[in-house]
């Protein structure tokens, strides 16, 4: 029989978990309480989807378990895929601020727990909060960067090299060393149809070039988890492809 937990023990937590949050990790101890009261935890299955485009909803949220996907939709309903989140990443502030239709759809990769305020409720603490005003300031400079650098990598390379400098990216964020400076391992828990709409590709060319790269002893792909076998090729590989495309558009 499992002990019962106390609000006491699950204020604990959730405060412990909330200082680990870029947006409230210069918040005092008093603050941090204040928003993990606030807080309502939610648990989504794989694959679902969190919000819509073009949805009116205006929850933030605060990814303290699992993947979720950011996707746009177009209107002959291609996906791209913009983005992956993770644990302690914060997702959905922009309509949150301004309450307008949601720009993107969210979807889970995985079984996926979110901690989600509503927006009269965040914009009161953004008002009496000066330090979380500060932190989501951050936030959105964070993520002003993170386009602009994803607007370059669609500029400079090629798409092998768009897949290969997403990769990279996200290894950074959240891959697992096995071999320090050479291996890790990066579970994105997305099939091959959802790495190619990361760079506007067809499936069947990302099992092309997957199969390429693992023969050529740079990674590795199975069943949503990426194996990157030689770290520093992988790299010089992504910056190769930069003169490739450079040659392909010379005109």
């Amino acid at each position: 029989m499992n002990p019962v937990v106390s609000q006491t023990e699950i204020l604990e937590k959730r405060v412990a978990f909330l200082e680990k949050v870029a947006l409230f990790d210069q918040l005092s101890r008093a603050d941090l309480e204040v928003l993990a009261g606030s807080f309502q935890a939610r648990k989504y299955k794989k694959r679902e989807t969190v919000f819509h485009q073009g949805d009116d909803s205006s929850v933030l949220y605060v990814v303290m378990k699992g993947k979720v996907r950011i996707l746009s939709i177009s209107p002959a309903g291609n996906e791209t895929s913009i983005r992956i989140f993770t644990t302690y990443d914060t997702i959905g502030e922009f309509a949150a601020i301004d309450g307008l239709p949601r720009s993107a759809t969210a979807q889970t990769v995985e079984e996926t727990t979110l901690l989600e305020m509503s927006q009269p409720t965040f914009l009161g603490h953004l008002r009496e909060m000066p330090d979380l005003a500060m932190g989501m300031i951050r936030l959105l400079v964070g993520k002003l960067r993170w386009t602009t650098d994803y607007a370059e990598a669609i500029a400079q390379y090629d798409t092998a090299g768009r897949l290969l400098h997403m990769l990279l990216h996200y290894n950074e964020v959240m891959g697992k060393e096995i071999e320090a400076g050479r291996r890790y391992e990066l579970v994105l828990a997305m099939t091959q149809a959802d790495l190619a709409t990361m760079v506007g590709a067809r499936r069947e060319w990302v099992n092309r070039i997957l199969q390429k790269w693992r023969r050529n002893g740079l990674i590795e792909y199975s069943h949503g988890t990426i194996t990157i076998l030689d770290l520093p090729a992988v790299e010089e590989e992504r910056d190769r492809r930069i003169d490739l495309y450079r040659d392909e558009n010379d005109w």
